[in-house]
């Protein structure tokens, strides 16, 4: 049956991007946020001057504030809000009647005090809806000048995986799936932390072998974690583990990679913060994940390293430093991780 509105909520940069390939495919979008100038601004000259100046968005888009309008008789909800509000959107979509559509999160964050990602929160919150994720190596600036882009959307649902690859896929915006829902929408989330890192690194003149160490070892530190909390590992050879972290650590149109560079510049985490101008989920990501990973007792040098620099004031020669020790000798570790190491040792 073919699907009459839906609705994307949060009027950020990749909010605004996913509601146009959705409109551009025929759908009716309505588009929430707070800003009723935005609202105004987008209806009257459908463009988003904010966060994306000169993107012309299809008129299959209607910006609105009104919460109660963009819900009603969506069949398909994208939550695209940060993770500090995400949970009480939520709150206020179920209230709305919300809860009997297919909910999707597109926020690649960690809930501060629970320690829970936003898929599960859609599961709290909303018990009776049908969940998923997307996630995937997905800068907004590119995807809004049609570059090839592939993303992943994941759920437990094969119903939900299928209907929304088939409102997103375009010419140049690939749609994939998987069924490994927590760890697909964990590589989104740890992936922030490795980006401040490779930012530090090109900021105080580190070159390319240095960027290609810090992704190969993030990548075995995001597979290890997520491998303890009960993702599959191998999900994170995916694009929205593997592809997600190459992006985010070496482009400057990732937040998260300009907080590092600012880092690195001598600039304070708060000026960091001001100058990039956007929400950098990794700031508050590194706290929780160090946390968590003194916790299981999780080895995880590069996050506890960048966690001295944000909230210690440590020197940032920390991080490099601890590339070099400590590491165990195996260069891919998560696989068949405790066969290899016993080999190693015998």
């Amino acid at each position: 049956m073919p699907l009459s509105k839906i609705a994307v909520i949060g009027g950020g940069s990749f909010g605004t991007v996913v509601a146009n390939i959705i409109a551009q495919n025929g759908y009716d979008v309505r588009f929430w946020m707070r800003s009723e100038e935005l609202v105004e601004e987008i209806n009257e000259v459908h463009e988003n001057k904010q966060y994306l100046p000169g993107y012309f968005l299809d008129e299959k888009v209607v910006a609105t504030a009104d919460m109660v309008e963009a819900v009603t008789g969506s069949e398909i909800i994208f939550v695209a809000v940060p993770s500090s509000s995400f949970r009480q959107v939520v709150k206020d979509l179920v209230s709305y009647g919300a809860e009997s559509a297919i909910l999707v999160s597109t926020t690649k964050g960690i809930e501060f005090g629970t320690f829970l990602l936003m898929s599960q929160i859609l599961e709290q919150e909303a018990p009776q809806a049908r969940v998923g994720v997307l996630s995937g190596p997905n800068l907004a600036k590119e995807i809004a000048k049609s570059h090839i882009t592939g993303t992943v959307v994941a759920s437990n649902h094969q119903y939900v995986r299928e209907i929304v690859k088939s409102v997103l896929k375009s010419q140049f915006f690939r749609v994939y799936t998987n069924d490994d829902m927590f760890g697909v929408e964990l590589g989104g989330s740890l992936k922030n932390i490795y980006a401040i890192i490779a930012g530090i690194a090109a900021s105080i003149g580190m070159g390319h072998n240095t960027n290609s160490m810090l992704v190969t070892r993030s990548l075995t530190e995001m597979a290890r974690f997520g491998r303890e909390l009960g993702a599959d590992p191998m999900t994170f050879l995916g694009l929205a583990g593997v592809g997600d972290l190459v992006v985010s650590c070496s482009s400057s149109l990732s937040r998260n990679y300009r907080i590092g560079l600012a880092l690195g510049e001598g600039k304070s985490i708060e000026a960091a913060i001001i100058e990039v101008g956007q929400v950098a989920e990794g700031v508050n990501t590194v706290k929780l994940v160090k946390e968590k990973a003194d916790e299981l007792e999780v080895y995880m040098p590069l996050a506890n390293g960048l966690y001295h620099i944000i909230y210690e004031g440590e020197s940032m020669k920390k991080i490099l430093s601890s590339l070099m020790l400590g590491e165990q000798t195996l260069d891919v570790e998560f696989a068949a991780y405790e066969e290899k190491v016993l080999i190693q040792e015998s």
